[in-house]
């Protein structure tokens, strides 16, 4: 009876203390947001730079923009890289509404709903029919993966919601090198975007795809296709050319943004492919953590073991 009694402590110690270590892995990691279109630029993007010039205010100068800030309030601008789904998985069409694709089927963190408006006053990139462009992608958190890249068809109207069948699919680029900063306004993936030919207002409309995760990042591009080569029309100022637009709040801090996503990502190599991961302490005290409470299953089991030992000898 004693043996057993010995074995009933030792098997509940191992437990209890291999409890511990599940609950420490479980411990989820927070969620970073990633990115949208900057070149052609984002309604949110573009939305953000145009608050940034009435910061007194806090409040757009784009019709626009300023009645998303009235209807969802300025949150969503400063997070304007957090149009994301976590757990897209790659889907497309048939899970993102209809209606709902500027704001990731309105599955974000934050409430991008606003952003799906149907409207002709929302922020323009001006674009030649037929040219090649570089397509700049923010990577505020860079992830390996695809980029899926969709243009509205010949005769779209801007005064219908966007629909998945309003689309015509471009290309498909898997990971895109990157220029500038991880966790700035101005990094970025790029890649070279043979446009078709169009004439009038379109839709660009962007879905990265994680290969690591079933995190996706939806983004819609107002633009313009009257034979201009970036310039942006809407915002505060009128119109400004591609350089002048990415210059817009370079000198500025972001210091409104989730502090979740603002913390920085720090980059590294694997496979040939640059990854990101969250500067959160946590996940460097796991680690150690994980290692100590390993020392203590052993330690608790030897203890146990010891005292099995002697009760069998002293039996």
């Amino acid at each position: 009876m004693a043996i057993n009694s010995v074995r009933a402590r030792r098997t509940l110690a191992l437990a209890g203390a291999a409890g511990v270590v599940a609950a420490v892995l479980s411990v989820p990691s927070p969620a970073s947001a990633h990115g949208v279109s900057i070149m052609p630029g984002s309604r949110t993007n573009l939305c953000y730079k145009d608050l940034l010039q009435n910061g007194s205010t806090q409040m757009p100068s784009n019709p626009a923009c300023a009645d998303a800030v009235r209807q969802t309030g300025t949150t969503p601008l400063y997070n304007w890289f957090a149009v994301l789904d976590s757990n897209a998985g790659g889907r497309g069409a048939g899970y993102v509404p209809d209606g709902k694709l500027c704001s990731a089927g309105d599955r974000s963190p934050y409430n991008f709903s606003a952003y799906n408006a149907v409207r002709t006053d929302w922020p323009k990139t001006h674009l030649t029919s037929g040219a090649n462009i570089q397509l700049k992608y923010s990577n505020w958190a860079a992830h390996p993966g695809k980029f899926e890249v969709y243009l509205t068809k010949s005769g779209w109207s801007p005064t219908k919601a966007l629909a998945w069948g309003d689309l015509e699919h471009l290309q498909t680029v898997t990971n895109p090198p990157q220029n500038g900063g991880v966790g700035t306004d101005g990094g970025h993936y790029y890649w070279n975007l043979q446009l078709p030919q169009r004439s009038g207002q379109h839709m660009l409309f962007v879905q990265w795809i994680r290969s690591d995760s079933q995190e996706n990042f939806f983004s819609c591009s107002d633009v313009v296709f009257d034979g201009g080569s970036g310039e942006v029309t809407g915002l505060a100022g009128g119109e400004r050319s591609a350089a002048e637009v990415e210059a817009l709040g370079a000198d500025v801090e972001n210091t409104k943004a989730d502090p979740i996503h603002a913390a920085g990502h720090t980059e590294h190599a694997a496979a040939g492919e640059k990854l990101a991961a969250s500067s959160n302490e946590s996940a460097v005290a796991v680690p150690a953590v994980v290692a100590g409470l390993g020392a203590v299953v052993f330690a608790s089991g030897a203890m146990v073991f010891n005292r099995s030992r002697r009760a069998r000898q002293h039996g």
